[in-house]
């Protein structure tokens, strides 16, 4: 294969057609501005997009700005935006080219595009992967920290300076929008973060607020008619890209493709239903539109995630490396459907139905082709599981329920940090700490939940007791459900 067989338009008319995006890239135009061109954009709202272009035969494009990556702007613009998708199924992988992403830029060098598409009267929907980092929040008001030097760089710079922060270019583009009398549009997050819409829009108003514009008050005011944020929760395991799997893909394809994203099979799009502009037809490719998407994204912290972080350090104290691993485990299964039984009083009623959707996790979590690392699902715990089981944890001891895998689900993570290899943490100085050549492991579990911030869960000495009973066979390499 020549160093010149590069995926590229051309390249397609020389696939089988099973390889090819389901919709001509030639008919698509931006309509959809993306911000973030990583793998997880590429392995989900990229899809839903093209999808719905397909079946609806209307021309949603999209135009990605990458924040920072100029690399990967070019190596995109190499291939005319085209990149391929593995689909990591037990059964066989499953690869074809994705076609939405119809143009890409880089946020810096062409700052001047990116507000000329964000006015665009055509361009209706802009959306956003930049991780929880790049709102620049406060972790003390959840609004804009505008003491954070990016932000207060971007502040001080002239209206047509150069912008580092997406929250900056955005506010940007969209005060151009508001000026312009353009349409009403649509600015959806689909940043893993609770409240996402709200969070997003919280930052917008503040830059807008803090900066020198003199028709401030007047873009506020237009931004408060004409602009949605829209809360979303997303769900696809997307692993970060090999060499393996680029390698995997050149000969699936029988073209190089020096982009190729994986991911596993299962994807959800929950959003809600509060749109000001048009849209795309997401929901003819299984996008749920709902009225309030709280209900979901409270199922997947406490059911996903928290299943996830149970799987990590239970799967650790038995000596296994992945999630698959664990769920090969006689007690795998067990433990998933069992935590997902225990937290399923603390949820709504009207998010998804708690045994199908232990169901669907059991599937994912079993799939063999994705090797999904405990050590780092584990990392960070002290954040995570604050988040993942103490809520329910409370919830469930305040009615006198009982919750003996949350306990388990602890006490693996209690045993985790007394470990030389302990997942990194930022509290792992603190974690460490609460272990002494002679501390109690009663003791221990209650510093540890002081760490945490739980210091009435440290007071529950029935709690305490179950959690530090439960040590000795993990520390045995034993899981007891």
């Amino acid at each position: 294969m020549s160093a010149d067989d590069l995926l590229n338009r051309e390249a397609l008319l020389r696939l089988a057609p099973e390889l090819r995006p389901a919709v001509d890239p030639a008919e698509l135009r931006t309509r959809v501005v993306h911000f973030g061109l990583g793998a997880f954009h590429r392995a989900h709202q990229a899809v839903f997009t093209e999808q719905a272009a397909a079946r609806s035969g209307e021309p949603w494009g999209i135009t990605a700005v990458a924040p920072r990556s100029a690399a990967t702007v070019r190596a995109l613009r190499d291939q005319d935006c085209l990149y391929s998708l593995t689909e990591r199924r037990p059964d066989g992988h499953r690869t074809r080219v994705v076609g939405s992403v119809v143009g890409a830029l880089a946020m810096g060098p062409d700052a001047k595009t990116v507000d000329a598409l964000l006015a665009d009267p055509e361009v209706t929907v802009a959306t956003l992967t930049v991780t929880e980092k790049g709102y620049h929040r406060s972790p003390s008001t959840g609004g804009l920290d505008i003491a954070a030097g990016p932000v207060a760089a971007d502040l001080a710079a002239a209206t047509d300076g150069p912008l580092t922060t997406v929250v900056g270019r955005l506010a940007a583009g969209l005060a151009a929008r508001m000026r312009a009398g353009a349409p009403p549009i649509n600015v959806v997050s689909c940043d893993n973060m609770a409240d996402n819409g709200a969070a997003l829009s919280r930052v917008i108003h503040d830059y807008i607020r803090a900066s020198a514009w003199r028709d401030r008050t007047e873009i506020l005011d237009r931004l408060s008619e004409a602009v949605a944020f829209p809360a979303t929760v997303v769900d696809r395991i997307v692993p970060a890209t090999s060499e393996a799997d680029r390698a995997a893909a050149e000969a699936a394809l029988g073209v190089r493709d020096a982009l190729p994203v994986t991911g596993e099979p299962y994807r959800q799009w929950v959003l809600e239903d509060s749109f000001a502009a048009p849209r795309p037809p997401w929901e003819l490719d299984g996008a749920l539109f709902v009225p309030d998407v709280a209900p979901y994204q409270l199922t997947k912290l406490r059911l996903l995630n928290g299943s996830h972080s149970a799987l990590a350090y239970l799967g650790t104290a038995a000596g296994l490396g992945t999630i698959a691993e664990t769920m090969a485990a006689d007690w795998g299964e067990r433990l998933v459907r069992a935590l997902c039984a225990e937290v399923a009083p603390t949820l709504p009623a009207d998010g998804p139905d708690p045994v199908a959707y232990a169901d669907d996790l059991v599937v994912r979590f079993r799939n063999p082709a994705m090797r999904h690392l405990l050590r780092q699902i584990g990392s960070d715990g002290s954040l995570k599981i604050t988040e993942r089981w103490l809520p329910a944890l409370r919830e469930l001891r305040a009615r006198g329920a009982s919750t003996p895998v949350l306990e388990l689900a602890l006490a693996a993570w209690v045993d985790s940090t007394r470990r030389a290899d302990a997942p990194a943490d930022p509290a792992a100085e603190a974690l460490a700490a609460c272990w002494g050549p002679s501390t109690r492991p009663a003791e221990a579990v209650r510093a540890l939940l002081r760490v945490l911030g739980a210091a009435d869960l440290a007071d529950d000495e029935a709690l305490v007791a179950a959690v530090a009973d439960r040590l000795p066979a993990l520390r045995a390499g034993r899981v007891e459900i």
